[in-house]
């Protein structure tokens, strides 16, 4: 692969800082745009409070819809982090570099987004506290410690403490940056943010350690958190949910809906901050082979799932799977989840122009997200509604602009704390590509590639 064309330290420093130091009016713009997404989420959540769980579309026995559809999609995303910065830091892949920031700060704000879910979706916020932490000290009333609403906190507190702790330390080089290119307050604050960072040979070698341990630490967390969150179906008694297949399929999910979020992630900030010489084909195209082989992992446990409701023959399975493939509008679901969630990108992922098509992968990327959106819906809603294995049912489920609305503005509240993170932290590692640049083994002389280093045979 080719390195990126970067003339000194100078020139990275100034290009990456310039998101820090000075405001463009395309910032802006997109800022406002956000925080009206982000404004009409929160009226919702207002009405909601005030109103109560009737504005939504929940219905016996659908009581599980958008929200939590969205809770399982937000934990998905989060794992674009550590798949990219943690997996592939262990494996040395050069490639990483410009994108392991982005993923990692990616990580930490989907969880926060994903957990808001759960406790909006209760109508009563407050009171879901109590289940999570419990405080009822006087009457000795506890949860049960066998429940989900147990596990999935103290998984995703784990995980989000454990991804902070890595984009933080990962920081604190670039924070001495800033500081010694700053006056005033940003100056004190950046410099209590660096912990007295010089640069020598003993910091670094402790920063490096330190971000590879984190990185081999991290990853049983990043495994189990989505284990735990598919055992919150797997543990109920609902057609199509209690099967041993879910955690490994929910988790390799995460990974094609997290990595595929990466790529619109980097495509947008390429396009947002002009930053041709650090995103480039390149890196568009490991990606699009590395999806390529997840994708596919993806699928098979996907044909998995369906098989082995087959094998079972139970008539509760059986009636969900006739559900999802022959009832309006679940069907329509079912076919545009498997074309644009595998069919259609890696046939396309196939061919190295498309890989290397920023334009194209990016709204590749979407669809993939899109088809993993409407999965957990058909895996949430259509077992729901047939809990009572169409014994007695007493409504469906049609979701509200309300709920269209809250999710929307959960994909606008992300953008929006990347965009604020990208006006206070570089959003690409300075000393990452700057260690790329020394490590490199060629460099480009026109449009001939040199070794950058005379080595005798």
């Amino acid at each position: 692969m080719k390195a990126p064309v970067v003339a000194s330290d100078q020139l990275i420093n100034e290009e990456l800082l310039n998101t820090v130091l000075v405001t463009n009016k395309r910032f802006w713009m997109l800022a406002v745009l956000l925080s009206t997404g982000v404004f009409a989420a929160v009226v919702v959540v207002v009405l909601l409070i005030i109103n109560g769980l009737s504005i939504t579309g929940f219905n016996r026995p659908v009581m599980w819809g958008f929200y939590i559809t969205n809770f399982v999609f937000w934990i998905g995303i989060s794992h674009a982090g550590v798949m990219i910065s943690a997996i592939l830091r262990l494996s040395q892949a050069e490639w990483r570099r410009p994108v392991t920031r982005a993923a990692e700060v990616l990580t930490v704000f989907s969880l926060l987004t994903a957990m808001m879910n759960p406790l909006i979706h209760t109508g009563r916020p407050w009171r879901t506290i109590y289940w999570l932490f419990p405080y009822d000290f006087a009457r000795g009333i506890w949860p049960d410690i066998r429940s989900p609403f147990v596990w999935d906190p103290s998984a995703v507190f784990t995980y989000l403490t454990g991804s902070t702790a890595f984009v933080f330390i990962a920081l604190v080089p670039d924070f001495a940056v800033i500081r010694d290119r700053t006056t005033g307050w940003r100056h004190v604050v950046y410099g209590a943010l660096a912990l007295g960072w010089r640069g020598t040979p003993r910091q670094w070698k402790l920063q490096i350690v330190a971000g590879v341990l984190l990185s081999a630490i991290i990853l049983p967390v990043f495994v189990s958190v989505h284990s735990i969150v598919s055992w919150d179906f797997a543990v109920a008694l609902v057609p199509a949910w209690h099967t041993t297949i879910f955690a490994p399929y929910f988790v390799i999910g995460a990974v094609h809906s997290g990595v595929s979020a990466v790529i619109t992630m980097m495509a947008a900030m390429r396009w947002l901050f002009k930053w041709d010489n650090y995103i480039t084909p390149d890196h568009f195209d490991s990606l699009g082979r590395l999806l390529i082989v997840v994708a596919s992992a993806w699928f098979y446990f996907t044909l998995l799932e369906l098989f082995f409701s087959i094998f079972y023959v139970e008539s509760h399975e059986i009636a969900v799977w006739d559900l999802r493939f022959f009832q309006w509008p679940y069907n329509l679901m079912v076919i545009v989840f498997v074309f644009t969630g595998y069919i259609f990108p890696v046939g396309l992922w196939l061919s190295k122009r498309v890989r290397r098509n920023i334009v194209a992968m990016f709204w590749i990327s979407i669809f993939v997200n899109i088809a993993m959106w409407l999965e957990r819906f058909l895996i949430i809603v259509p077992g729901l509604q047939y809990k009572q294995a169409a014994t007695f049912s007493w409504g469906s489920y049609m979701p509200s602009a309300a709920e269209g609305i809250f999710v929307l503005g959960t994909f606008c509240f992300v953008g929006l704390l990347l965009l604020i993170f990208s006006k206070f932290f570089p959003l690409i590692p300075l000393f990452d590509i700057k260690e790329g640049k020394v490590l490199t083994t060629e460099i480009q002389v026109g449009r001939v590639g040199v070794p950058a280093v005379y080595r005798e045979e």
